[in-house]
């Protein structure tokens, strides 16, 4: 197993005094403060840590207060800054991200890489911060270098990163793609899913394809049905398909396909678009591509 360590901190992260080495990633401070990792690490994280576990308590049992807040606030974005990038060139072994613990396969479907991982976390009332899922980000081999090769293998990595017509080129070319969704927060229910996405989803669906589009999300969304039950540990796939078809899973069950290439587009950019949820592993999945691009 792998282990590449990610660090993970609030608005304003404490740094680590380690050197991280070429397989793995230093703590994020929440993490090191409670693991006491290091005296110098917990007091550097120790502020931080006092508010990440602050929270409001109910005393109605049937308005628990970290559900519905964040049933209400899950839809809202937010950017986790995060230090150092992912590596995975030519790696076979599962990838574990030491902020949670999840590990990650390091190709699906055969010839899909694993090129970025990202966490995506809620705050509730600016009071506590909850890790929801964690995520990777796969691409096809193949289809990178078919779609995207003639036109930047011959590139630098700094010339890419400053073209923004590359993820542009990413989102709209018909390459195969999952994004891998690990559970982490305990409590989340399909309910919060399907009213997440249907934010998230819809704002996007009305940025690429303007405000008639929702029956393409009530489509999207109605896959999620009450009946499937997500405790942590729960994997959903969301996997553009060649044909620009949507399809997803939920622990390896297929619930449902949608042939759109807007709405493939509109979940792909949530994680590798303009504002994605976690930009550090934006800023992964393009220098991995680059890799794949140049080999």
């Amino acid at each position: 197993m792998v282990s590449l360590r990610f660090p993970f901190s609030f608005s304003q992260p404490a740094r680590q005094t380690q050197t991280p080495s070429a397989t793995s990633r230093p703590y994020n401070a929440v993490a090191a403060a409670l693991t006491v990792a290091s005296a110098a690490a917990a007091a550097a994280a120790a502020a931080v840590a006092g508010v990440a576990v602050f929270s409001k308590d109910s005393t109605n049992p049937k308005h628990p207060f970290l559900e519905e807040a964040l049933n209400f606030f899950f839809a809202n974005r937010t950017t986790v800054p995060l230090l150092g990038s992912l590596s995975l060139a030519g790696s076979s072994d599962p990838v574990v991200d030491s902020r949670t613990g999840v590990s990650f396969p390091s190709v699906l479907a055969d010839s899909r890489r694993l090129l970025g991982i990202g966490l995506r976390r809620k705050t509730i009332l600016g009071l506590k911060n909850i890790d929801v899922y964690a995520f990777g980000v796969y691409a096809d081999n193949n289809d990178v270098k078919k779609f995207l090769g003639e036109k930047y293998q011959k590139l630098s990595t700094s010339e890419i990163k400053e073209n923004r017509e590359f993820t542009d080129d990413l989102l709209e070319n018909d390459i195969s793609m999952t994004v891998r969704l690990q559970i982490i927060y305990s409590k989340l229910s399909i309910r919060s899913v399907r009213s997440a996405f249907e934010e998230s989803v819809g704002s996007r669906l009305q940025k690429f394809g303007g405000s008639d589009n929702g029956e393409l999300l009530q489509r999207f969304t109605s896959q999620f049905k009450d009946e499937y039950k997500i405790p942590r540990g729960s994997v959903i796939e969301l996997a553009r398909e060649r044909g620009y078809v949507l399809r997803t899973t939920i622990d390896g069950k297929e619930v449902g396909s949608i042939q759109s290439k807007l709405l493939c587009r509109s979940i792909l950019d949530l994680y590798i678009g303009e504002d994605p949820f976690d930009k550090q592993a934006k800023e992964d999945v393009k220098l991995n591509l680059v890799s794949l691009l140049q080999k």
